[in-house]
């Protein structure tokens, strides 16, 4: 069977597709900060380099599949690792892994957020995609912890509609999930908070299939990306989100 490389695999959703991959009878290599085969930490350059170069030891016959889900949410008390590890912890572990991927033809999946379309601050988008770390520093000291993460999960999808096709080329599928409120002990634990738990309640109801999504439901889609049966897929971002999306921007496709 493939080898897989799972990101954030300790917890959520990242969990979930680990133990979606390893029902498929697939080799699963779990990188986290803590519980993994790999244990690193993708908020720094240098936990970001060591990360790789580990990846890299276990993955030198090749690599079917990648899957980046580390990422942390905007409630961060430090908004400057938002992006550190939701776009450049994704980007720059998939751009070293790219040769691994080729010599199998694998597939990576990207995580996105249905928040991505959110307007932001262009500065900081374009920061991320130039990588210009200075820029990056001016646009976080004027933006919300929510507005860093929607715009760190904007920054994920343009990378990928944008070198999706270069991928292709090289045989190589990427794609990316924008999942809604999906239910993990993160969001549990902000439900039961008195001081969040009726606006929480109040945002779910406007979901129209009426609940929220559970991890699972996020991993089978990611899943099938990975597989198979989704091989004429490529530079795509499904949304994961119960309609939200759909709801919010009819007239957008």
């Amino acid at each position: 069977m493939g080898k897989f490389i799972v990101t954030g695999a300790a917890s959520g959703i990242g969990a979930a597709v680990c133990s979606r991959l390893e029902d498929d009878g697939e080799t699963v290599i779990k990188l986290d900060r803590h519980n993994a085969d790999i244990v690193a930490d993708l908020a720094t350059a240098e936990g970001r380099r060591a990360a790789l170069q580990a990846c890299l030891a276990v993955c030198n016959d090749g690599l079917d599949g990648l899957v980046c889900c580390a990422g942390i949410g905007s409630a961060s008390p430090d908004v400057g690792m938002i992006p550190q590890v939701n776009f450049f912890g994704s980007v720059e572990l998939l751009q070293g892994l790219k040769d691994a991927l080729v010599m199998r033809c694998g597939a990576a999946v990207l995580v996105s957020s249905n928040s991505a379309p959110q307007e932001t601050d262009p500065n900081y988008v374009a920061a991320l995609l130039s990588g210009d770390q200075d820029q990056l520093q001016s646009s976080l000291a004027s933006i919300s912890g929510h507005a860093a993460y929607s715009g760190s999960k904007q920054a994920v999808a343009i990378w990928m509609r944008k070198n999706a096709p270069d991928y292709a080329r090289s045989g190589v599928r990427l794609n990316a999930v924008a999942p809604g409120y999906t239910r993990t002990a993160m969001t549990e634990a902000t439900e039961k908070d008195p001081k969040y738990r009726a606006a929480i309640l109040d945002f779910l109801a406007t979901i129209p299939l009426g609940r929220a999504g559970n991890v699972s439901e996020i991993a089978n889609v990611i899943g099938f990306l990975l597989c198979s049966e989704a091989s004429f897929v490529s530079g795509s971002l499904l949304y994961v989100d119960g309609g939200h999306d759909a709801m919010y921007r009819p007239h957008s496709i």
